[in-house]
């Protein structure tokens, strides 16, 4: 089995390294290309208005002056020999639970390999909170993932499908179970841009998460990290409303509506 790893954190994240190990798992012939520097938020975003730039760092290891998105469609178009059979992408530093999804580079690098037909996970290890001396549990996810992948391979999944894996930010002893689970949706009110003033008296914006604890529904990725379970969540990128639908074609279907005199 051919695996391409990749994260949004870049080439030298301590996350990828445990994706690595992770990877090593489960085959032997992995191959990693992931962005030279951090890319965290910049979702299913391409590079178009400037040129990427590869540098090969060994003979199945890559990093790329780019987006996750963009790493995964220069290492199945280019930089493989072949296909692969598996893209990982991960671990994160930090969850992504909720909404997360929408903006979350290592979502995003397992979606761009399910675009190209390529069953394909991200991983990520849950904090505590996003501070530079948290120290993530790397470890737990570590200790469960390849069990986990292995159970994911052996069944069938939906066409479009793609799996996110959240370990919670506890140790490997800690974890109560491992969960089937639903995107949660968090208080829209948490992120927010913080005003600062540079030394030259202007201003300029943080963006910022408040980090309020909220009570999460039952069965969605944000109560499993709140109660220490990993979370399996199959995720699809059909944004399509299916009831508003139905709905809509009652007043919009047919002939135009013509402009009111």
């Amino acid at each position: 089995m051919r695996i391409l790893l990749t994260n949004d954190d870049g080439i030298e994240a301590e996350g990828l390294a445990a994706l690595e190990r992770i990877a090593r798992t489960l085959s032997d012939d992995v191959w990693t290309c992931a962005p030279a520097v951090e890319q965290s938020g910049k979702g299913r975003g391409i590079t178009l208005t400037e040129p990427l730039r590869v540098n090969r760092l060994g003979e199945t290891r890559f990093s790329v002056t780019g987006t996750p998105t963009d790493c995964v469609v220069l290492a199945v178009n280019d930089l493989m020999p072949s296909p692969p059979d598996l893209v990982l992408s991960g671990v994160n530093r930090g969850h992504n639970v909720g909404e997360d999804v929408s903006y979350s580079g290592t979502v995003a690098g397992a979606l761009q390999g399910m675009a190209f037909g390529i069953r394909s996970i991200a991983l990520s290890q849950s904090l505590e909170r996003f501070h530079d001396e948290v120290v993530a549990h790397f470890e737990t996810a570590e200790a469960y993932a390849p069990a986990i992948i292995r159970r994911l391979l052996d069944q069938t999944w939906a066409e479009g499908v793609v799996m996110n894996l959240n370990f919670p930010a506890c140790a490997p002893e800690a974890v109560t179970e491992v969960e089937v689970t639903r995107q949660g949706f968090r208080d829209l009110g948490e992120m927010h841009a913080i005003k600062r003033t540079d030394l030259r008296g202007r201003d300029y914006y943080w963006m910022s998460f408040r980090g309020a604890k909220q009570e999460h529904p039952e069965g969605t990725d944000l109560r499993a990290m709140d109660e220490g379970r990993i979370s399996v969540t199959p995720l699809h990128i059909d944004l399509t409303h299916m009831p508003s639908i139905h709905d809509l074609k009652g007043v919009l279907g047919g002939a135009p509506p013509k402009a009111v005199a």
